[in-house]
């Protein structure tokens, strides 16, 4: 390894495909589905409830949390009965739905103040590091990718696994009954794609995803400070 001189070799490792192997499946994946607006006839809401029937059809379990009567981030401490509810059901996901509508251009703050009581990282555990990730707008006109975008930098930035597919619903007050169902389009099969797609991603992730985000970086890190753990006790 004299070419790679920088590195540690006891905490380098090549990554190993029997490390991959397909472990036994113990319980259906579970989703967390999360929706960013408060109306009462909220059509992400709408799109939100056909993706978790899809879900359930294709073998997930699927729960979707409610952000009526979420705090905004920093004006409620974190025991606030609305932000355990939502961390519960991040730790119990392996994988999650983010679906806002488009407003000013941009996704939400109902969307957005979700995400932000969510926590990187939680003592040693992070919480959304390691999920997949499928993203899904509404927008009340032409169709649109901004608030799609944005919510796959978030992804990246929560360390998940965003899916390739995604689903951008132009007009969509046209596209669903008085029933609050979507109505056989175009659109409504990209959405069966999507979830598609999320579960196959989820299974094939399933039992891996520590293995996926262990770094090299992180090794050396928690070597230097147990080295340095060590060292102060033996003073």
């Amino acid at each position: 390894m004299h070419e790679l001189g920088n590195l540690d070799p006891e905490l380098f490792a090549r990554p190993s495909a029997a490390q991959l192997a397909a472990p036994q499946a113990s319980h259906k994946p579970r989703i967390l589905l999360l929706y960013g607006s408060n109306r009462e006839r909220s059509f992400s809401r709408l799109l939100t409830e056909e993706a978790a029937r899809l879900l359930e059809a294709l073998g997930a379990e699927a729960r979707i949390f409610n952000p009526s009567g979420l705090p905004q981030p920093d004006d409620a401490p974190d025991t606030h009965p609305k932000v355990q509810e939502l961390r519960e059901l991040v730790l119990w996901s392996e994988g999650m739905v983010w679906c806002s509508p488009e407003r000013h251009g941009a996704m939400t703050g109902v969307f957005k103040s979700q995400i932000d009581w969510i926590p990187l990282s939680s003592g040693a555990v992070r919480p959304s590091q390691g999920k997949t990730l499928a993203l899904m707008q509404v927008s009340g006109g032409s169709q649109s990718f901004n608030a799609l975008n944005q919510m796959r930098v978030l992804g990246r930035w929560m360390r998940m696994f965003t899916i390739p597919n995604q689903s951008s619903v132009a007009k969509a007050f046209m596209e669903f009954d008085d029933a609050g169902r979507m109505k056989p389009s175009a659109y409504y099969d990209r959405v069966v794609d999507v979830m598609e797609e999320l579960v196959k991603f989820t299974l094939l992730l399933r039992g891996h995803t520590d293995y996926l985000v262990d770094r090299y970086s992180e090794r050396k890190e928690s070597a230097e400070q147990l080295s340095k753990r060590v060292n102060q006790a033996a003073i």
